[in-house]
Order: structure tokens, then C-alpha cells, then sequence
């Protein structure tokens, strides 16, 4: 078997999920939101309370830059943070009522563009594709 790849998986990879980020950032710069912002948005909406720690992995950032993407957040009256009734040192983050709306109106933008990555694998193929790329993911973390 030859050592040379027949397809540079990865480069597709790579450029599709880069096509994907560029369009998520600009069509959500209508509502002065980056990708990873939505991804928080997104997070805290189903599940309250979760750690600096957490977000970042959701949001796939690093610790230091979600401290700069929570207090964007909160500068722009989206999130609101307060001590944790147990927990002195922790903070729970919640969406407050414009961070909802403006969460509902991105949602409906990034989910335009999910149906654009939908309609060319075709509907039809995408529980497949998601099973494909879920399996590659798994493999490459184990």
C-alpha cells in the first residue's frame, strides 16, 4: 500500500468547518455576535450554571479568552452572573432577557446555515454524516 494519501481528508476537513465558522461569524454580526459568543449563548440556554471551564470547551476557546467572552457578554447586558447560594467562589451565568432574544434570534440564523450544510449532503444522508464525523472525532481522541 502506498504511503501516499489518495484523499487529504483533513483538508477538506479543515476547510469545510472553516467555511462553516466564517459564515456563522458574519451572518451573526447582524447581532453584534461572534461564533464562540453564540456557543456560550447556546450553553448557558440549556444549562445553567456551567463553569468558565466547561464554556470554553463548548465554545472551543481557551480558559484565559473565555474570561474576555463572559465579560463581553455581560458588558452587553446578554448574560448575568451571580454567586452561587453554596458556592462563594462560583458563579452561576444566565441569560438575561435580552441575552434570550438576541439567543432566539441567532439560533434561528445559525439553523439557516445548518439547513445549507443539511441540503448538500442531503437531508437524507445527514443522520450518516453525523455518525461519519462523530466516529472520525472518536477515533482521533482515543
Amino acid at each position: 500500500m502506498s504511503s501516499e494519501l489518495v484523499y487529504p481528508v483533513g483538508a477538506f476537513l479543515k476547510r469545510a468547518q472553516h467555511a462553516y465558522r466564517l459564515r456563522v461569524d458574519r451572518d451573526l454580526r447582524a447581532l453584534d455576535l461572534t461564533a464562540p459568543q453564540y456557543a456560550v449563548l447556546a450553553a448557558i440556554q440549556k444549562e445553567h450554571g456551567l463553569s468558565n471551564a466547561d464554556l470554553s470547551r463548548v465554545a472551543f476557546v481557551k480558559p484565559s479568552t473565555m474570561l474576555g467572552l463572559i465579560s463581553n457578554l455581560e458588558r452587553a447586558d446578554l448574560i448575568i452572573r451571580s454567586p452561587h447560594p453554596e458556592q462563594a467562589r462560583v458563579l452561576r451565568t444566565a441569560l438575561t432577557e435580552s441575552g434570550t432574544r438576541v439567543f432566539e434570534q441567532a439560533q434561528e440564523i445559525v439553523e439557516s446555515i445548518e439547513r445549507v450544510l443539511c441540503d448538500a449532503v442531503g437531508v437524507a444522508n445527514v443522520p450518516e454524516f453525523i455518525k461519519l464525523l462523530s466516529r472520525c472525532a472518536d477515533r482521533l481522541e482515543g
